[in-house]
């Protein structure tokens, strides 16, 4: 089956031609022209090995009979490489070790590829959940500014509208000024006039003096027997009281020619006085419009300011962010159509609707996969996913892994019950398969539940088992929920005298179960404990708020529960952290501090419980050594750390938000 040359050896064709058939770009310095068209006609007369014909044949036998419509079907069209390139390194005894190191390397590299795949997969996740932030905040930014520059907008036509009224009194104001300086001057001048009338007919009084005491002489003269001494001397005296009287006149005239009455003077001043006090309080109040419209200006320019910059930033981040996606489209790819996907989508924000399409389509691709390959043996590798080689896939059912899950807690519950100790959660779970499937199947159940735990976040029970399997939450949590449920439990039925299972929302006793938490979230729970009414004031069928369907999905209320304990917790914690200040690393009294500080009813057991929860310890150990901060919350974070009393500021706040 191989081509051998007449001496014995392999065939080197086409090698032993000319060197230009191989390189077909490479001429050699030295070789004429004749002689390179004379080894081009040589070669073709020269046939290929037969061995290297039988490879051929086999490798386009093997790529004919490959299914390229797969989705791995690159990995298996370069299978029959492989087997073509081992056929070549087996019969190359002297090249074989150099040929299978070359191999080798190219596998290593390859499954070094395919391992720097699977680990850059989750990043998708990330890099959606970081849109979305950056999404949710631009809308905030967005609705924040839009309503402050409305509000300032509506201030600015208010106050220039008031400013408008001002200016017109003004203006009103000042023509009347005007208009009393006028009547003033009318006055003064009317005055005038009467002064001038008056010496006239003071002139005139003397004339008619004159010509009354002319006529009288003449009368005098005509009377009979009067005596003329007397008269002379009557006549003399009369002119001399008519010169006093002339000389007074003229000496009042000359002192009063300017002077008005005195009722006309207190009139007119009185009058300039409120003129000039209502002047004086308007000048005032336009001083002080003019102030407060210089600040509005002021204001205005930084608003103005502060929304062009804002203005700049949304511009900025419209172009870097990413678009909203269109989820409708996702009802074409769900299997269920368009009704499926209205029920997976209701009430869920857009990272919970990217966590449910990645779900379904993690879940739609792992019942494609026939086997998982192993992890290995190592120590870094969880106890429960330790196996070489490769492990079947079950292709179970939500429904089923929920099933599962669910015995082995209660399994767990049970063991702990009866020896008092705590296990591992990890080492019970492989040892529970291992009791319940034996020894060589527990790795395949182990890794199917595995990836359908991986897959499926929006599953309660499946993530919360997967969080606390992988380390990410401790187990006191989920028990600490469970017994937070069952305890509304009993509160609810205990509440319920009928026993008909219904309540109203009056009756629901959650301010009583749940003491500590603000009127909002209590209100947020009654909303979701009738979602299914059509009114406020039906009854409450509070049994069916603790159920859950074939794949262990509850109700919102419960949902609302259980979301409202992990923000209680955050925003404890986050009160804390603002406690503590900007200090990197924290010691243990001062964490103790910092917890009396926001939770002065907390009393010492849970207090040393949570300090031996931050600093890895238990209580009976010293904890004086320091840890970073932000390592101190993530552990809190993992663990079950809850408020024991009410907060400080919402004690002081207790009063007046009752009234």
């Amino acid at each position: 089956s191989f081509q051998l040359s007449a001496r014995g050896h392999w065939s080197t064709w086409p090698a032993f031609a000319s060197g230009q058939t191989v390189l077909k770009n490479h001429k050699p310095c030295c070789a004429p022209e004749e002689r390179q068209s004379s080894n081009k006609q040589a070669l073709l007369t020269i046939p290929k090995p037969r061995y290297l014909e039988q490879l051929e044949s086999y490798l386009r036998k093997e790529l004919q009979s490959l299914d390229l419509t797969k989705k791995n079907s690159q990995e298996l069209k370069l299978q029959p490489y492989r087997e073509i390139f081992e056929f070549f390194i087996d019969n190359f005894k002297s090249y074989k070790p150099l040929l299978s190191a070359i191999k080798n390397e190219y596998e290593v590299t390859l499954a070094h590829q395919k391992k720097t795949i699977r680990a850059l997969e989750p990043l998708k996740s990330m890099v959606t959940t970081v849109s979305e932030e950056c999404t949710q905040q631009i809308l905030a930014l967005q609705e924040k500014e839009k309503d402050e520059i409305n509000m300032l907008k509506q201030e600015k036509q208010r106050l220039l509208k008031f400013i408008d009224n001002m200016k017109e009194e003004k203006n009103s104001l000042q023509t009347q000024v005007e208009h009393l300086q006028t009547s003033v001057a009318e006055e003064y001048a009317r005055y005038l006039n009467e002064y001038g009338a008056c010496k006239l007919l003071l002139a005139k009084l003397n004339d008619m003096h004159n010509e009354q005491l002319n006529m009288t002489h003449h009368q005098v003269q005509d009377i009979k027997g009067e005596d003329v001494v007397k008269l002379t001397l009557a006549l003399k005296v009369a002119r001399q009281d008519l010169t006093k009287a002339q000389v007074k006149l003229n000496t009042m005239i000359a002192d009063y020619e300017d002077v008005v009455p005195r009722r006309d003077f207190e009139s007119l001043e009185k009058k300039y006085s409120d003129l000039l006090q209502e002047m004086k309080t308007l000048q005032k109040d336009f001083d002080q419009l003019h102030k407060e419209y210089e600040t509005l200006l002021e204001i205005h320019r930084e608003t103005a300011e502060e929304r062009d910059n804002f203005c700049t930033e949304l511009q900025r981040v419209q172009r870097n962010y990413t678009p909203r996606p269109n989820w409708p489209e996702c009802s074409e790819v769900i299997p269920g159509g368009a009704d499926r996907w209205g029920c997976l989508a209701e009430g869920k924000s857009s990272s919970q609707l990217v966590d449910v399409l990645l779900e379904e389509i993690g879940t739609g691709a792992l019942k494609e996969i026939d086997v998982f390959p192993g992890w290995g043996k190592g120590d870094k590798v969880p106890v429960y996913l330790r196996h070489e080689g490769e492990v079947k896939n079950k292709k179970l059912t939500k429904k089923d892994v929920v099933n599962i899950l669910k015995d082995v807690w209660k399994e767990k519950i049970a063991l702990e019950q009866q020896t008092g100790k705590q296990s591992s959660l990890p080492e019970f779970f492989l040892s529970y398969l291992q009791k319940k499937y034996g020894d060589a199947a527990a790795m395949e159940w182990s890794y199917t539940l595995y990836e359908n735990m991986r897959l499926c976040r929006s599953n309660h029970v499946l993530s919360s088992f997967y969080n606390i399997l992988t380390g990410k939450v401790g187990e006191q949590q989920y028990h600490s929920q469970n017994q937070l449920i069952s305890n509304l439990q009993k509160e609810l039925a205990a509440c319920d005298s009928s026993n008909s299972g219904s309540l109203t929302s009056k009756h629901m006793a959650l301010r009583e179960a749940f003491p500590l938490k603000r009127k909002e979230s209590i209100q947020e729970l009654v909303d979701a404990s009738r979602y299914k009414l059509d009114s406020t004031e039906g009854l409450i069928d509070y049994i069916s708020l603790f159920k859950e369907d074939e794949e262990g999905n509850a109700e919102p209320f419960v949902a609302k529960l259980r979301s409202q304990y992990v923000r209680e917790k955050q925003e404890h914690l986050k009160q804390l952290k603002s406690k503590l200040g900007d200090v990197t690393e924290v010691k243990a009294d001062d964490l103790k501090g910092a917890f009396c500080t926001v939770d002065p009813d907390i009393d010492d057991q849970t207090l040393d419980t949570y300090v031996g929860l931050a600093y890895q310890v238990r209580r009976e150990q010293p904890g004086q050594e320091v840890v970073p901060v932000e390592t101190a919350l993530e552990r809190l974070l993992a663990g079950d750390v809850r408020r024991v009393g009410p907060s400080p500021r919402e004690g002081s706040t207790a009063g007046f938000e009752g009234e």
